[in-house]
């Protein structure tokens, strides 16, 4: 007689093969050879696998249209299969292998679409400093950062940034959704008012936080911050920006025409509503950033 026979009786899992669209902030790692992958977290409409890599983003965002659209996601064209954290994963060669799910991406969207240029004074300037629901509201290093800003005095603002990143609890701590908010309207609204102040302190700032930040802050928002520093951000941000620009919302056809005072402010109040809704303070915290950026090149381009 043989040996005793072992019969697996867990069912092997059906492999789903989709499509989706990539962010271009995580072409580079999707496009590099494979490599393994582990799944940081696990929700019914996304997935945030950390890919193995010096590269940054260095996290990405698998998710389905019901989630929000961060700066490094990949968004799928099904519905999302069973997956759990421990689930094998690859990423690399335009193909996500995680557990059941084989993706490829087929399609690109940009989460940096520039505002076109504008005259700074015209900003609207009325953004609540500290807006409801601000997990940061009356702190010390936030205010130290506002001020520093608007002055363009990069000691201020180094020093208050290096004490909020991985400020608070959560995937994205409070303080690292303050200096996205911040690190992508310094960008955009000073390259669209043509206020090289703005950009020069976005840049400064910018190489503050994403230095060490994968040993300060989670990994998902260390991946945020470095898309930030390249003015990266979710549709909700950039659609406060325009609002803040007077521009019309993100259809292709209209992004350059100005919209007329009333309509400009019922689209800000809009999409202020609209990044209110993300996360518990998420939402909250980067329009903190938002208007601290809004006043900073207001102030820097001289308007009045």
């Amino acid at each position: 007689m043989g040996g005793p026979v072992t019969v697996s009786t867990s069912a092997r899992r059906a492999r789903v093969r989709v499509t989706g669209a990539a962010s271009t902030a995580v072409r580079p790692v999707l496009e590099a050879q494979r490599r393994p992958a582990r799944v940081l977290a696990a929700f019914p409409a996304g997935v945030y696998l950390e890919v193995r890599t010096e590269a940054e983003p260095s996290v990405i965002a698998v998710i389905t249209g019901e989630a929000t659209r961060l700066p490094n996601s990949v968004l799928l064209a099904g519905p999302l299969p069973a997956v759990t954290v421990g689930d094998e994963a690859s990423v690399g060669d335009r193909v996500i292998d995680l557990g059941p799910l084989s993706l490829s991406v087929r399609r690109w969207w940009d989460p940096a679409p520039p505002l076109g240029r504008l005259d700074p004074a015209l900003l609207d300037d009325g953004l609540p400093k500290d807006p409801p629901g601000a997990g940061l509201a009356g702190n010390g290093a936030v205010d130290m950062l506002a001020s520093s800003c608007a002055k363009g005095w990069l000691l201020g603002a180094v020093t208050a940034a290096e004490q909020l990143v991985g400020l608070g609890p959560g995937l994205t701590p409070s303080g690292d959704d303050v200096l996205a908010g911040l690190l992508v309207t310094l960008r955009h609204l000073g390259v669209a008012a043509g206020c090289g102040r703005a950009v020069w302190l976005a840049d400064w700032l910018a190489a503050t936080v994403t230095f060490d930040a994968r040993t300060r802050t989670t990994p998902i928002s260390a991946t945020l911050l470095h898309c930030a520093a390249r003015g990266e951000a979710s549709p909700e941000v950039i659609a406060v920006l325009r609002g803040v620009a007077g521009r019309q919302p993100l259809e292709p056809a209209l992004r350059r025409q100005p919209l007329e005072p009333a309509l400009r402010r019922q689209a800000l109040e809009s999409a202020l509503r609209r990044l209110h809704r993300l996360g518990h303070t998420s939402g909250a915290d980067l329009a903190q950033g938002i208007a601290i950026g809004v006043a900073a090149v207001r102030s820097l381009s001289g308007a009045r």
